[in-house]
């Protein structure tokens, strides 16, 4: 048992490694999205996506002029 102690560091190390990374991104992905489709309320980061997905979703309607 010569690896004992070194197991017993090993793990407590990798415990401390792993819970810092960890937590919630929901507030980052809030501040990105910034735009939203009138139509679906869905929310999208930039002009461009609202294009691309009214050309998906909305095919019918065409895309609210760029106001920013």
């Amino acid at each position: 048992m010569t690896r004992g102690k070194q197991k017993i560091e090993a793990q407590r190390k990798n415990a401390e490694r792993n819970q810092k990374g960890k937590g919630s991104q929901l507030e980052a992905r809030a501040v990105g999205l910034k735009v939203i489709c009138p139509i679906c309320k869905a929310q999208l980061a930039n002009q461009n996506q609202l294009v691309d997905h009214y050309g998906s979703k909305h095919p019918k309607e065409k895309p609210p002029s760029n106001s920013e």
